[in-house]
């Protein structure tokens, strides 16, 4: 089993144990439609689900789960399409609220389709400021997804012998607006370069090792020919600086991490919506960001840079790769 699956199954069981909604039985017939941008398997997706899914556990509501499946086809053909379908699943299903996971959703669906609509909306998972959609509207609240960088670069600097800051991942159009909102919302100067395969990322990696202090690791699901044991191996051999990540994917070869956490949002959307059928208006509920994080920390990687990592900061992390 690879770090990121067992990573998600301790979170998935750690949601478990945290009990279902605070809202038991209360509203047995009401329909709750889920609709996530994303696909199943996709560890940020499938957190954010099992956050919907303990929220709402006892709480008498029927909820329909459906997937748009946008971040394995990216074309923009497909991206209205599957909005289509999801309109009509809405049609169909006819929910009392409905909650939207990631961008897509919002960009898609709900901007084009429902503004000041009668259904209610939620949204969770929406990179950095909702804004952009037009949010809020009077049936449209939500919470926004922030990535902590900032608290990372502050973890990773007590490693590093100076305050340079690098950042590297795939060629796309997401991780460019996650460089530029660390510069323009986390107020962290980086120099950012960006792979187009994974031969080029290799390179970068490396050469990168001597041009910046501190090297944040960005997504890589849009480097079709990464390998993930190759970067790990690559990564061990190479680095001399420290790394870190704030998505669980890069964490086998960084070393460390401040991990958004995808169950937070499920849990914050299906309480909310479950506060919507309570009779409380979205208007009156403002949108909001995530506020948790998971610190991992990946031993191997310490020993490769030669650092020895505080025995405090190991005893506050929640997860230590050894």
């Amino acid at each position: 089993m690879s770090y990121t699956k067992q990573l998600i199954k301790t979170l998935t069981f750690s949601a478990i144990l945290a009990g279902g909604s605070a809202f038991a039985g209360d509203f047995d017939g009401k329909k709750i439609l889920f609709i996530d941008s994303y696909h199943e398997g996709y560890p940020w997706s499938d957190g954010i689900t099992t956050g919907v899914q303990q929220a709402l556990n006892g709480s008498g509501t029927e909820l329909k789960i459906i997937r748009m499946d946008t971040k394995r086809n990216k074309d923009e053909a497909f991206m209205v399409e599957a909005a289509a379908k999801a309109k009509s699943v809405i049609e169909s299903f006819k929910p009392d609220v409905v909650i939207a996971a990631d961008d897509n959703a919002s960009k898609y669906l709900i901007q084009p389709n429902y503004k000041n609509a009668d259904l209610p909306f939620v949204f969770c998972g929406v990179n950095w400021d909702a804004s952009g959609y037009g949010f809020p509207y009077k049936n449209v609240t939500g919470m926004v997804e922030v990535a902590g960088a900032k608290e990372l670069t502050e973890l990773l600097q007590q490693f590093a012998k100076g305050g340079r800051v690098g950042l590297l991942a795939d060629d796309t159009l997401s991780s460019k607006k996650d460089a530029a909102n660390y510069k323009d919302k986390l107020g962290i100067d980086l120099t950012a370069e960006y792979a187009r395969d994974f031969a080029d990322w290799k390179a970068k990696y490396t050469e990168m090792q001597g041009k910046v202090d501190i090297l944040l690791l960005g997504n890589v699901i849009g480097i079709s020919d990464f390998d993930e044991a190759a970067a790990t191996a690559h990564a061990l051999s190479q680095a001399k600086i420290p790394s870190g990540a704030v998505q669980v994917e890069p964490m086998p070869y960084a070393l460390i991490g401040y991990l958004k956490v995808p169950q937070e949002q499920g849990s914050w959307s299906a309480n909310t919506a479950l506060k919507i059928l309570g009779g409380t208006s979205p208007a009156d509920i403002p949108i909001t960001r995530n506020k948790e994080g998971e610190v991992v920390i990946n031993l191997k990687m310490a020993e490769a840079i030669g650092v020895d990592v505080p025995f405090d900061l190991i005893e506050t992390a929640t997860t230590v790769m050894r």
